[in-house]
């Protein structure tokens, strides 16, 4: 029996895309947990929200979080909930061209 395709989310394809535009960083927890040792890269490097860190747990899993001025979110959350995130949205909006006069 074939196995149907899963629905994608409009929603969360649309907080993946701009969150492709936020600076991505990348980091290995060794012996910590991984949102321990995103909070503490967080901390030392003085990285400023918004910020995507990808935080490698071992050779196959890979954690996402999402750093805002509200705290540390998982980017899953994150994509599925943009319309949260006031740096989100400032990045969202593009600018009209000059010339062009709204009706």
């Amino acid at each position: 029996m074939a196995r149907r395709r899963k629905r994608k989310s409009r929603r969360r394809l649309e907080g993946r895309r701009i969150l492709e535009n936020v600076p991505q960083y990348s980091i290995e927890s060794r012996n910590e947990k991984p949102v321990t040792a995103a909070r503490n890269f967080i901390h030392a490097e003085g990285i400023a929200p918004p910020a995507l860190l990808l935080v490698k747990r071992n050779e196959h899993t890979t954690d996402r979080y999402f750093w805002a001025e509200k705290g540390l979110f998982g980017a899953q959350y994150v994509e599925e909930n943009h319309f949260l995130f006031p740096s989100l949205r400032l990045d969202e909006e593009e600018p009209e061209p000059f010339g062009i006069a709204a009706k």
